[in-house]
């Protein structure tokens, strides 16, 4: 009796290894018709089959199952995630040189280059939540590559789809993801301005040919700052302040002496309206690092708005004394001193004809005069530093006029169309 039983057990296993086998052949020969709707249907109805299938039928169950639920690239993108799920459960089961190995890394290789082609044109069609999920998938289908991570946590965020990104960003910080690169520029002889290359080899041949001079390689700076930033800012869009606060305080505790990181949080304690804790780490800013003219002139802009005007003129001021060719340190001073004009032209306008508005008028007249005259040092330094600023020309010229300075005005109005016509 114990005979016989052992043999129907003998018998039942050869049937179900049969019947493994079968419909195994039936989604293989969809998948090479291209009928992957067959393949995804004999897929389900082979998975129930597979618990008690040796490793070898593991193997092939899965590597069929990824190329149905790819479908060429034509799959859904559950689909999709599924397929990738199953070409890593291959290597599970076969080890890393199994049977199918090269085959899968050519298939990953092909999928990897699709996922990037979709999300680079979704981008530059400006279908930010495709993009952020092609780049999501290139980057699960090439873990290694965290940037593309950080693409679809960035392009999910500019798509508003903020549940997303939230998700993306708290994975690259902890990640610990910080996204340094190196950057490659030279200068354009013609031009004489600095251009960035994709890497070393493609300037070298610019240098070799005589287009490019004094190149330079900068590492750029991390990116930790900026996700922890977002993942504040996410909290604070969604109205969850103290989880934003709480983000900002274990950045800044995981990297002390992190400046970005301080003024990040500035800004975020702006948007949230503490003005009180804002200074403070505007001064704590300015303690730990107070020769840089780019964070003055960073905290100026800041401070301006936030309408905090004496403050930015300070920042924008010690900018200049480090820096006293900071161009757009004196454009934004400028900007500030006319910043005043507006209430008084509105006054202007408000009056009638009598004998005490004509006072006012005259009176504000001359101080839109005077305001004028303050910041024309500023925007002639600008235009003197930079000739080509078109912007600041357009400025000066209505001032001159403004201010009764004819002369001025026709030569000014002179170079404002020689600019705009490219001469």
């Amino acid at each position: 009796m114990k005979k016989q039983f052992i043999f129907a057990l003998v018998l039942l296993l050869g049937a179900l290894s049969f019947a493994q086998k079968k419909e195994l052949k039936t989604v293989e020969k969809a998948i090479k018709s291209g009928n992957f709707a067959d393949a995804k249907s004999a897929i389900k109805s082979t998975e129930p089959l597979m618990a008690n299938a040796d490793d070898k039928l593991k193997a092939k169950f899965y590597f069929l199952k990824g190329q149905a639920l790819y479908a060429n690239g034509t799959g859904s993108n559950t689909d999709i995630d599924q397929a990738i799920e199953s070409f890593d459960m291959v290597e599970q089961v076969e080890g890393p040189k199994g049977k199918y190995g090269s085959t899968i890394e050519d298939l990953k290789t092909q999928m990897l280059n699709n996922f990037l082609t979709k999300a680079n044109a979704a981008l530059q069609s400006k279908d930010y939540i495709a993009s952020s999920s092609g780049f999501d998938k290139a980057y699960r289908m090439s873990p290694k590559d965290t940037t593309y991570l950080y693409y679809a946590a960035s392009t999910a965020v500019t798509g508003q789809d903020y549940d997303t990104s939230l998700k993306y960003y708290e994975e690259l910080r902890d990640l610990k993801y910080k996204g340094i690169t190196t950057e490659y520029t030279a200068v354009n002889k013609e031009s004489g301005d600095v251009e960035p290359f994709d890497n070393k080899d493609m300037r070298m041949v610019a240098l070799k040919l005589g287009t490019h001079t004094a190149p330079k390689e900068k590492k750029t700076e991390s990116k930790s700052a900026e996700i922890v930033k977002n993942i504040a800012l996410i909290h604070l869009n969604q109205g969850n302040d103290e989880k934003a606060i709480e983000a900002m305080k274990q950045a800044r505790e995981q990297n002390p002496g992190d400046l970005s990181l301080l003024i990040s949080e500035a800004n975020v304690q702006l948007k949230m309206g503490n003005k009180v804790r804002f200074k403070e780490l505007m001064q704590e800013a300015t303690l730990k690092d107070p020769d840089n003219a780019e964070l003055q002139y960073n905290l100026g802009v800041i401070a301006a708005e936030a309408g905090e005007k004496d403050a930015a003129m300070l920042y924008y001021e010690k900018a200049i004394e480090l820096n006293p060719s900071y161009t757009d340190a004196y454009n934004n001073i400028a900007v500030l001193i006319l910043a005043e004009e507006g209430s008084i032209v509105e006054e202007m306008n408000s009056l009638g004809n009598s004998s005490a508005d004509n006072k006012r008028y005259d009176e504000l007249r001359a101080k839109r005069v005077e305001i004028f005259e303050s910041a024309i040092p500023y925007l002639e330094t600008t235009l003197k530093l930079k000739p080509k600023d078109v912007q600041a020309a357009q400025t000066l010229m209505n001032i001159y006029r403004g201010s009764g300075q004819t002369d001025k005005y026709k030569a000014m109005k002179a170079k404002v169309e020689a600019l705009e016509s490219g001469n």
